[in-house]
């Protein structure tokens, strides 16, 4: 077999891995593609940008409440049961949301109360995904050994980012072709099959040392844990800034509909494009590790993510729209690489529920609250302002740190993967 370090099927070779990555790709998949129907839907009723934010807003709330406890309950339990607890309840949120969907119920509730329900259920959603984001990178260490660490967080955020072009583009031509209501039974079916072959995954032992310490000593270790590592702390502020004030997608809906004039098929080439960049870019990166240089490299990526997001907003031009949304995605994809093989390599096996939970407060949770920034930017400064602001202020975020921070521009992890290479 060929040496792990630079073979890029490495985690492939583990058959466990290989179902994973199926569950992977169908939990994102329904995940970005109800993401999607709901917020055209929403829209659609509205016609209020707020009305965007407001979704993200519902997330965010119940996903930073409770996104420390969520992460001393994954290093206390079963990562696979508590998985399958998860796609249960993300099951159910998709089944109501086809129920409120229903177009027989327009002349039974009012449409307020319709948007009311959805919002209950994506905060309902909120809750599930605190748990899910530090359940998933807590499996994948007890999937394969720890010198496939880089190689498996390759393959997983690839998945990750192929079923999230599959997802918006398919939320667009089904929202198009079947609806939204029948849309929405897509979702549940994907929810579904997640389900079944996570069952095919054995239980993992738990291998936190301290089971049955308190919240509060535990909750305190994972967050000086996290602010005491430059290079984590350090990658999770600047991604976290980059995509809160990046977060032009949350305002695509009023750019296919008001701006590009584009309707609901073009809604999804645009929603689809950042994710088809970034999944090319990940795919590539299987055989050109970036562990090497890997501060400056993600200071770069996101500087250039801020430029394609001033130049989309700016642009009146479908396909000019469509490039500048591809590159960010290709951009963004070397940047959640970077920052995925820094957590995997520099957090200890017994605290990775606490520091994904830290990571989902920083990076994960600020999707929602950058599409709240952007929804209540749009309705005060105008959408094409506030997307511009966004970008700027990403390449401001990073020459700044750039300038300030040279332990972190000097950032290099040759020597991580040549230790975990050696366990």
């Amino acid at each position: 077999m060929t040496n792990n370090a630079i073979d890029p099927y490495a985690a492939l070779r583990f058959p466990e891995f290989n179902t994973f990555l199926v569950v992977r790709f169908a939990m994102v998949f329904a995940w970005s593609t109800q993401f999607i129907v709901i917020e055209w839907q929403v829209y659609s009723m509205t016609k209020d940008p707020l009305s965007l934010g407001i979704i993200g807003l519902m997330e965010i709330i119940p996903a930073v409440s409770m996104a420390l406890f969520a992460g001393h309950i994954v290093d206390q339990s079963e990562k696979r049961n508590l998985l399958i607890k998860c796609i249960i309840g993300f099951s159910m949120i998709s089944l109501g949301l086809f129920c409120v969907s229903d177009p027989r119920l327009e002349n039974s509730l009012s449409s307020s109360t319709i948007l009311w329900i959805i919002y209950a259920l994506v905060f309902c959603g909120g809750l599930v995904r605190a748990f899910i984001g530090p359940t998933v990178f807590s499996l994948i260490a007890l999937i394969v050994p720890k010198k496939i660490y880089p190689n498996a967080a390759t393959w997983s955020s690839s998945t990750w980012q192929v079923a999230s072009v599959l997802g918006p583009a398919l939320a667009g031509f089904s929202i198009s072709w079947i609806g939204v209501h029948w849309s929405m039974c897509v979702i549940f079916g994907f929810s579904i099959l997640a389900l079944i072959f996570l069952l095919k995954i054995a239980r993992k032992p738990i291998v936190n040392p301290k089971i049955g310490e308190p919240i509060i000593q535990s909750l305190k270790d994972g967050l000086r844990f996290v602010f005491n590592s430059k290079a984590i702390f350090g990658a999770l502020t600047l991604d976290m800034v980059a995509v809160l004030f990046g977060g032009a997608v949350a305002l695509l809906p009023i750019y296919a509909q008001d701006i590009l004039h584009v309707g609901s098929e073009g809604f999804g080439i645009l929603r689809a494009a950042p994710a088809v960049g970034a999944s090319i870019t990940m795919l590539g990166s299987t055989r050109f590790p970036l562990h090497k240089n890997a501060g400056k490299k993600l200071l770069w990526v996101v500087f250039a993510f801020g430029v394609c997001i001033i130049v989309f907003g700016v642009s009146k031009i479908f396909w000019l729209s469509v490039i500048a949304l591809f590159v960010s995605g290709a951009v963004d994809g070397v940047s959640m690489i970077i920052r995925q093989t820094i957590l995997q390599l520099k957090t200890p096996d017994h605290m990775r529920g606490r520091v994904a939970s830290v990571n989902s407060i920083f990076v994960g949770s600020s999707n929602e609250l950058g599409a709240f920034e952007s929804g209540l930017a749009a309705k005060i400064l105008g959408t094409v302002t506030a997307v511009v602001f966004g970008g700027c202020m990403t390449v401001f975020t990073a020459g700044t740190t750039a300038l300030i921070s040279p332990s972190f521009r000097n950032l290099d992890l040759t020597k991580d993967v040549e230790e975990h290479s050696k366990e």
